[in-house]
């Protein structure tokens, strides 16, 4: 994982959290993968916060993966 500043960690956590917000979009906007989502994730939040967001990743709420979101939608901002 690359190095990063504050802000740029802040605006990924708050990517990361947005359902709407596909791993894609963060790769396009910082160069980093889903599993660097995930580990910085892991580093930068609390324990049960991590968790969390793991199992809302993982629920049909989320649309974290293209493939799970409704073709209809071809834009992210």
């Amino acid at each position: 994982m690359r190095a990063l500043s504050d802000s740029d960690k802040d605006r990924i956590i708050e990517m990361a959290w947005e359902d709407r917000t596909p791993f894609e979009a963060i790769n396009i906007q910082f160069n980093f993968t889903e599993a660097d989502v995930i580990a910085l994730m892991r580093k930068e939040l609390k324990r049960n916060s991590f968790n969390l967001w793991r199992k809302r990743v993982n629920s049909k709420i989320s649309h974290k993966h293209l493939y799970k979101r409704n073709p209809d939608i071809k834009r992210f901002k």
